[in-house]
């Protein structure tokens, strides 16, 4: 399976669903050198989310397909997930502020629950258009929530990068998407940044 937006940056998927969302904040422009913004207009951003919704193909809250959007919805859609971005762990912070104004400005979907073959109740995405898609990420967000699984969702404290990924280390200490890209990066600078110092000072 391929994510279209991971894809660009090399970044490994989160688990399950949740690689769903993780994809979704990922559309940005973003890396070096610049990658385009995959929800820039309609024709890129309905050719992103038919890919990104076959790798749900299977999933019962996923039945999703013939979603459109058109431009005020795609800018709908882009002021989402970049709300939605704003409610992640920050760089410099062990966690997001739940009940702050970013994510009060996240705007109220709706689901719907049904039985499935088993007798299990199961949320399903409602609307159309962006409010399907965002439908969709809530769900996935909230199923994360319950697992524990969405506090391993962090921004790459590169400010030049800011891609979102999923810490896969074992006490959820990650801070940057990838060590050697960014990682290395920044420790070089700071390094830079202390040898300056020293020849300032002496």
């Amino acid at each position: 399976m391929s994510w279209p937006a991971l894809s660009r940056y090399g970044i490994e998927p989160a688990p399950g669903g949740l690689a769903f969302v993780q994809e979704l904040m990922n559309t940005i422009a973003a890396g070096k050198p610049r990658r385009e913004d995959l929800l820039a207009d309609p024709s890129t951003a309905e050719n992103w989310l038919r890919d990104a919704l076959a790798n749900l193909a299977g999933r019962p809250e996923a039945a999703v397909s013939g979603v459109e959007l058109d431009p005020e919805g795609l800018e709908r859609l882009r002021d989402f997930r970049d709300d939605l971005r704003h409610t992640l762990t920050t760089p410099d912070s062990d966690s997001a502020v739940p009940d702050g104004p970013a994510s009060t400005a996240l705007p109220t979907v709706s689901v719907s629950m049904h039985w499935d073959a088993a007798g299990r109740v199961q949320p399903v995405p409602r609307g159309s258009g962006w409010r399907m898609v965002a439908s969709l990420a809530a769900i996935e967000v909230f199923k994360a929530q319950l697992d524990g699984s969405w506090s391993r969702i962090k921004t790459c404290r590169n400010p030049r990068c800011a891609v979102a990924f999923f810490d896969h280390s074992r006490n959820n200490s990650g801070v940057w998407h990838d060590v050697k890209v960014c990682g290395n990066a920044a420790n070089l600078r700071a390094y830079r940044a202390r040898l300056r110092a020293t020849r300032t000072t002496t």
